[in-house]
């Protein structure tokens, strides 16, 4: 039996969108996986979109949060994960991901 809930406010779509051409896949599936497994609550989804002409763009509900061109190569997966974070969940800790390198 089914009860009514309360509505539960949209959570916040992820697109990564890379290059076919270049192979930047497995690239993309793991920063895929590793959002999925730092914002498993927090987001809605992660979706793969393949491009062309080098592109590589990480958007949060159509707002691009990275962009390989603009932004001049690849987020580290530390980088991603606070620029992520800022934007969907900004009192979550990130844990060891935020200590100071020694």
């Amino acid at each position: 039996m089914n009860t009514p809930s309360t509505p539960q406010p949209s959570l916040p779509r992820i697109a990564i969108e890379y290059c076919t051409g270049c192979r930047w896949q497995l690239r993309a599936a793991w920063m895929a996986q590793e959002l999925l497994t730092t914002f498993e609550k927090e987001v809605a989804e992660v979706a793969l979109r393949p491009g062309s002409g080098g592109v590589f763009r990480i958007s949060i509900d159509e707002q691009t949060l990275w962009d390989r061109k603009r932004d001049g190569g690849f987020p580290d997966i530390k980088q991603l994960k606070q620029l992520v974070r800022d934007q969907v969940a900004p009192d979550k800790t990130l844990g060891h991901s935020e200590r100071a390198a020694d």
